[in-house]
């Protein structure tokens, strides 16, 4: 059977997630009435409730005796290590454009390493039969995308088609009858080309991994595309790579392939394929699995390197195991280490403190959501700051470099260039990219942008888009200042009181409500000046039966600040923790004890 392979790039996944649910539906391999499809490309609950992928995955139609298998690959810098090695399993992209919204953004950063890699692009301009659609300015706008992307002449002269992909049509024109998808079936068939593997069926079997999952009954699990030579169950395999060699042999105990909206066992597949294979103890992302005749690893991309480690610890706040059951040191560690099992971007180490766990990673979102995912488990944790990873590099110590492409408005772009300076980056390059927007690409140490994407979106009124990527290892470029307030903490435990928080607003910004809990050390707000105050946040108002004027005035408190916990990770110093539960994300001092947090003040001044 002929194969065919695609990437789909939407900005929504929504409707990408309708469009291939039609997909399905219309070529047969839909045998289910639910909307499997969206347990298929977001199997994740937080991928559906933040409207991003995290987890790349792949399903597959059948069409006229053609199979396309679908990937589906994450958007963001933090999850985009895997991004280049997932796209180089196909051999075109379908680019899902809202015909009102136009390109957003973000879709920039997946587009533009598939334009870097050679994809041809299709182009779906979908709900075209929106009443506010504008179909003709935004095809301009994807053309002037792709332009601002150094696409090639090839790769401008995108065919295009119009669709909606709720109602389940596709069509060359606005004018043309709107059936099925039969276009969108053809366009992809006609314009992407079987994969050049195909042609290597006889030689001996080799395949890259991409990426790595686990499963409790089969162990440890890699898919790929197929390069050369056909794979069966119980054959004699071998693991190596560039560094290290042949270092494994197993036997493949199960090879499944994606059919329709399940991946499926196979007795055979072919090259060109995209596969999962079952049976290995040690090979990972971006190893070769390859037949025991062949010597030389397949060329790989390199996994990118952890640049923040993070640690986790057992939650010790007065409140600790009213919200979650998984409170101890040993559960905690059991899960990261499943989490390492399946995500090739995590390491975790033993923390020299006692029941903690360092845990490294590519950025603030990824470590976000791998708490987010615990939490929902039931653990409790706490967090601490992150904190950059150094190296020694000829006696002396280097830090990660990261490349930021920001695009921003003209408006925005002096305030962006401050704030990157202020945090030792180094401007590369700075040029009108169309439409009245801004690029500027800038080396800016990791630790630079911690907790900077926030401060950017409020800079750029939400309207600008930071993507990074590591660059290199520099020499330490000095310190960066952090945050410049104080906060202000609990002094007493119990419930905080309206009245108290009232009389504590003109101290500074709250971050707590009337009724929540609150113990000595929490940190319940954020001070107006650089020092660290204690206040009362339970005292209550003193009762009197004389009557005075204004004694009965009721009280109006501001609005509190809720923190998301990306946000409240990057907003702690280091001295700080965020204790997460399962219904609650608090900020905290380390040491809740005020003499024993003025004790290691003094000490570390010493």
């Amino acid at each position: 059977m002929d194969i065919r392979n695609i990437a789909i790039i939407a900005h929504v996944d929504h409707g990408k997630t309708t469009l291939v649910d039609q997909l399905l539906k219309q070529s047969g391999s839909f045998r289910e009435h639910q909307a499997v499809a969206e347990r298929v490309m977001d199997s994740n609950d937080i991928e559906r409730e933040r409207g991003i992928t995290i987890l790349a995955k792949a399903t597959s139609v059948e069409w006229k005796g053609v199979r396309v298998n679908i990937v589906d690959t994450p958007g963001h810098a933090d999850f985009g290590g895997e991004v280049e090695r997932i796209l180089g399993m196909v051999d075109s992209v379908v680019l899902l454009v809202d015909a009102a919204e136009g390109p957003m953004p973000q879709t920039k950063f997946v587009t533009a390493k598939a334009l870097r890699l050679g994809l041809r692009p299709m182009v779906v301009l979908n709900k075209v039969d929106k009443p506010e659609a504008e179909p003709d300015r935004v095809h301009n706008e994807i053309f002037d995308m792709f332009a601002a992307l150094d696409a090639t002449e090839e790769q401008l002269d995108f065919p295009m088609l119009y669709a909606s992909g709720r109602a389940g049509w596709a069509a060359e024109s606005l004018d043309a009858p709107r059936k099925d998808l039969t276009p969108l079936f053809d366009l992809i068939v006609k314009h992407t080309p079987a994969p050049k593997q195909a042609a290597h069926k006889d030689e001996p079997f080799s395949m890259l991994a991409t990426t790595l999952e686990s499963d409790p009954y089969l162990g440890r699990i890699l898919t790929g595309r197929i390069e050369t030579g056909v794979i069966e169950p119980n054959r004699f395999l071998k693991a190596m790579n560039a560094v290290d060699g042949e270092f494994e042999r197993f036997r493949v105990s199960k090879i499944l392939a994606f059919r329709g909206v399940q991946r499926q066992p196979v007795e055979r597949a072919e090259a060109g394929d995209i596969v999962a294979i079952a049976g290995m103890a040690e090979a990972t992302v971006a190893d070769t699995l390859a037949d025991l005749s062949i010597e030389q690893p397949l060329p790989a991309q390199p996994i990118d390197p952890p640049t923040i480690s993070v640690t986790f610890g057992v939650n010790d706040s007065p409140l600790a195991g009213r919200d979650g059951d998984k409170v101890q040191s040993r559960v905690i560690r059991d899960r990261l280490m499943r989490e390492v099992e399946s995500n090739v971007a995590i390491r975790v180490t033993d923390s020299p403190d006692d029941g903690s766990y360092e845990v490294a990673g590519r950025g603030e979102l990824q470590m976000g959501v791998l708490i987010e995912n615990m939490r929902r488990e039931g653990f409790e944790l706490s967090i601490s700051r992150p904190r950059v990873i150094y190296r020694e590099i000829d006696g002396v110590r280097h830090e990660p470099i990261e490349e930021a492409t920001i695009d921003v408005d003209e408006a925005y772009s002096g305030v962006v260039v401050d704030k990157l300076s202020q945090r030792k980056g180094d401007l590369v390059e700075m040029r009108p990219s169309g439409g009245g927007k801004t690029r500027i690409v800038a080396h800016v140490p990791s630790r630079g942008l911690i907790g900077y994407h926030g401060e950017f979106l409020t800079d750029t009124r939400g309207t600008g888009v930071l993507n990074r990527v590591f660059h290199s290892w520099a020499p330490h470029k000095g310190p960066i200042q952090g945050r410049r307030v104080g906060v202000l903490l609990s002094m007493e435990d119990g419930e905080a009181v309206a009245y108290a928080l009232w009389n504590l607003e003109d101290r500074g910004k709250l971050f707590t409500i009337p009724g929540e809990p609150v113990y000595v050390g929490l940190i319940i707000g954020e001070n107006s000046r650089d020092n660290d105050l204690e206040v009362n946040p339970i005292k209550g108002k003193k009762l009197t039966n004389i009557r005075a004027a204004g004694k009965d005035d009721a009280v109006t408190l501001t609005p509190p600040i809720r923190m998301s916990l990306e946000q409240a990770i990057a907003y702690i110093a280091d001295d700080e923790l965020v204790e997460v539960t399962p219904k609650a994300v608090r900020l905290r001092k380390r040491w809740l004890d005020p003499h024993e947090r003025k004790r290691r003040a003094r000490s570390e001044k010493d």
